[in-house]
């Protein structure tokens, strides 16, 4: 599931975007089920794998969750994060130190250096929400890259097949206390993750705008950033891309010359 969970609250400071201190403070624990080993450890394997001992960038770093265990297997790390209170988090844990991060947005955001890997996980490159910002992103990491290094990027596959005609909103979550649907805008591929949470009599409405992107299209943002599509997996653990995957995990390569 995508880095999705919270989404921005009325009256809160917004200076690191949609990821202030009010929302990383509890962002780990929100996405606690991300955090599991059988969830981690197929991405950092693969991670690790297609870094080759060279460097890796993570484009929306945040607390860590896949930076630290790849960096704990010898890959250095750099990180690229707008949020300094999601980036604080991931330096209060052990080794988050010593990795480094350079803040501002990572659609145009660069950083020292060359690297052999860039990644997203976690449907992060949705946070963009223009088409002209994630075009942005593909050449910034190209930028980036290494001849013959990979960007990998783990998203959802829009799941329009379960709207209705005439519905915009699917919900994803259920729960004693707590509503969550996603609203599509199919005429501009916006999208909001939307949530409502009831404790104490009290209630609270929060809201999360992406813009979801196809497989192909994302070929074509590559394309155009002189790179290459690779492989094209239903996970992390390689399983077969099909019609029926909900997500995709994507390589592609820098082109060499």
């Amino acid at each position: 599931m995508p880095r999705r969970q919270l989404g921005t609250v009325p009256g809160v400071d917004d200076s690191d975007g949609y990821f202030p201190e009010q929302v990383a403070a509890r962002y780990d624990a929100s996405s606690a089920a991300m955090f599991a080993p059988e969830v981690v450890d197929p991405a950092v394997d693969l991670l690790a794998e297609l870094a080759r001992g060279g460097r890796a960038l993570e484009l929306g770093i945040g607390t860590g969750r896949i930076a630290l265990p790849l960096a704990r297997r010898g890959v250095p790390v750099h990180g690229i994060d707008l949020s300094r209170a999601m980036v604080a988090r991931l330096r209060a844990k052990p080794g988050g130190d010593e990795i480094g991060v350079t803040i501002g947005d990572f659609a145009t955001t660069r950083a020292d250096g060359s690297f052999r890997l860039g990644y997203l996980v976690f449907n992060t490159i949705m946070n963009l929400t223009t088409q002209q910002a994630q075009v942005a992103c593909f050449r910034n990491v190209a930028y980036h890259l290494e001849p013959g290094g990979c960007f990998v990027i783990e998203v959802m596959v829009p799941d329009l097949r379960r709207l209705p005609p005439g519905q915009d909103a699917v919900p994803f979550e259920v729960g004693e206390g707590r509503w969550a649907y996603d609203r599509y805008d199919v005429a501009t591929q916006a999208m909001s993750s939307n949530y409502v949470v009831v404790s104490g009599g009290q209630g609270e409405f929060s809201s999360f705008p992406f813009r979801y992107v196809w497989p192909a299209e994302l070929d074509l943002m590559a394309q155009l950033a002189g790179l290459r599509l690779r492989e094209r997996w239903g996970g992390w653990r390689r399983e077969p891309f099909t019609s029926e995957s909900r997500q995709h995990v994507s390589v592609w390569e820098k082109l060499l010359g």
